[in-house]
């Protein structure tokens, strides 16, 4: 097995990482005895754009975390791009679209 990446020497990220129930997550961050999970998704609709947010909710449960994000690339000229924080219960997840 590989050695994963190193991030300026302070840590490491992995790209589709599994988890013990045998789902991939997109990011997992460890920098400075912190994790970050990232969800990378296309721009499909609301639709899909909630679905993310749901697989990033289950993502944070499993990691034991309180806050994630979610990376959206959108190829429509008309989506307006920009971030946003969203609260649902005591989990907060940042949100860009790109």
């Amino acid at each position: 097995m590989k050695n994963p990446p190193v991030i300026n020497g302070a840590g490491n990220y992995y790209v589709e990482s599994w988890t013990r129930n045998m789902e991939r997550t997109d990011v997992i961050v460890d920098y400075r005895r912190e994790q970050y999970v990232i969800e990378l998704k296309v721009w499909r609709g609301n639709a899909y754009h909630e679905r993310g947010e749901s697989q990033l909710l289950e993502y944070l449960e499993y990691y034991h975390l309180d806050r994630g994000y979610m990376l959206s690339f959108n190829f429509n000229k008309k989506q307006e791009i920009g971030e946003k924080e969203l609260r649902i219960g005591k989990k907060v997840l940042i949100e860009a679209v790109v």
